[in-house]
């Protein structure tokens, strides 16, 4: 059984950290939350990033970055990541005309050369998916082609169980079918008219999704909301609050 860590994904809170980033990080930290998944740095360095970590006693545990910007800027947020103490460097999503098989196909290979370069600085590389992956190409969902089309020892995922659960995919299941190649998955929630909502307030069965991912090697479980109804702090807040009662 894998260690459970509960991060917040900032993107949650992204209208927060717009206006006061450093502010926002101390807010989440008073939450409870022991770590974040980044989704940007609020234009800080990572020095300030480091000392702002430290201050907080919260860990990065991910951060995501996207395509164009590994294309040509991967040194760079490597070396952020390795001075802020971040181990997972995450892809967040495809442009459109990349939601097929055949460009799945094509950046294996590319994904695979990412993911050395990142795992000999001593970091993980991984990809997060939202729905489209799993659309079939020959009876295959699409993000079972990246599955298999990627080293197992360079590329790992981050699973979304609420876009899984959207396009009709059992999250449970997948997790178990994958087991030792998803170090994360983002926990959602989703209201019974197919909407996001606070972790635990959905008809989702968030206990058995945490309990199939630490049987499955799952070891940080990042609570995110797409778009929260309520103050994104206080959603937050509510979903740390519904996972405590689950046993983290």
């Amino acid at each position: 059984m894998s260690e459970k860590l509960v991060a917040l994904q900032l993107y949650t809170v992204r209208d927060e950290t717009a206006r006061d980033f450093k502010g926002t990080i101390r807010r989440v930290a008073s939450l409870g939350y022991p770590a974040v998944e980044f989704a940007g740095y609020g234009d800080l360095s990572a020095a300030e990033t480091k000392d702002l970590l430290k201050e907080t006693g919260l860990r990065g545990v991910s951060t995501h970055v996207g395509w164009s910007e590994l294309e040509k800027n991967l040194d760079y947020h490597i070396n952020y990541c390795l001075e802020i103490g971040c181990p997972h460097l995450v892809l967040p999503s495809l442009p459109h005309e990349w939601h097929n098989a055949d460009s799945f196909r094509t950046l294996a290979p590319q994904m695979n050369e990412i993911g050395r370069r990142c795992q000999e600085r001593g970091l993980s590389f991984g990809y997060h998916n939202h729905d489209f992956e799993f659309q079939q190409s020959d009876g295959q969902y699409l993000l079972d082609i990246l599955f298999s089309a990627t080293d197992p020892a360079l590329v790992s995922f981050e699973l979304d169980t609420y876009w899984a659960a959207y396009a009709g995919v059992d999250p449970i299941a997948y997790l178990r079918q994958h087991a030792g190649r998803i170090p994360l998955i983002h926990l959602k929630d989703m209201t019974a008219d197919r909407h996001y909502t606070e972790v635990g307030d959905g008809t989702l069965d968030i206990a058995g999704i945490c309990r199939a991912a630490q049987e499955s090697g799952t070891r940080f479980y990042i609570v995110e909301h797409d778009a929260p109804t309520i103050p994104s702090l206080e959603s937050a807040r509510r979903s740390l609050e519904n996972l405590r009662k689950l046993g983290f």
